[in-house]
């Protein structure tokens, strides 16, 4: 597998630069922590910071903010605000599980959809995601204009699908519990391992 190649978002002199540093939360049933969501800039799009680590990579978890800013402010940055908003991704993995019966939270829907994919991005792992075809433009397009009742069946199966991949991808990345100590938990279940 080859390394993957992505900037050092805590290089000397970057001041700010290459994209601002969130602390943002994610509360799910299988997994809830904070990250450290990188702004893009320009045309780059948005991701969660990740660590190249041999051929994958891992995402730094915190339990506060506080710490997530601590180990931004270790490295020589600093998080481009002092609160993190919060994504309750339990809401969505509620309406994947019976979208018959619970109606669309669809902020929250939108929120996981942009989450998914700047996990993916920063994970380089984009193909664990279904592929985005038209119908996933349509149903985003009604969804972010709150317009979740218009989907046609396809749209909602689309994003039911995405959501679930989603899920998936969040539950099961390689994440570092304690990135100060390196201890990394395999797909969010099991033992810690040092490295």
């Amino acid at each position: 597998m080859t390394k993957i190649e992505r900037p050092d978002v805590f290089a000397a002199g970057r001041r700010g630069g290459h994209g601002d540093l969130h602390a943002y939360r994610v509360r799910g049933r299988g997994r809830g922590a904070v990250v450290l969501w990188i702004g893009g800039e320009g045309d780059e799009p948005d991701q969660v910071l990740a660590l190249p680590e041999a051929d994958r990579c891992q995402v730094p978890v915190f339990v506060t903010v506080r710490q997530a800013r601590v180990y931004v402010s270790r490295r020589g940055r600093r998080l481009a605000t002092s609160e993190a908003n919060t994504l309750e991704l339990t809401r969505v993995q509620h309406w994947v599980e019976d979208p018959v019966r619970r109606s669309v939270p669809s902020g929250d829907v939108l929120e996981a959809w942009n989450f998914f994919e700047d996990l993916a991005r920063g994970l380089g792992g984009i193909h664990r995601l279904p592929q985005q075809s038209a119908v996933h433009h349509s149903a985003y397009e009604k969804l972010f204009g709150d317009e979740c009742g218009a989907w046609t069946p396809a749209e909602q199966r689309a994003v039911l699908e995405l959501m679930t991949a989603g899920v998936e991808l969040w539950n099961s990345c390689p994440v570092i519990v304690k990135p100060c100590s390196k201890i990394v938990f395999d797909s969010g279940r099991g033992v810690p391992r040092d490295l």
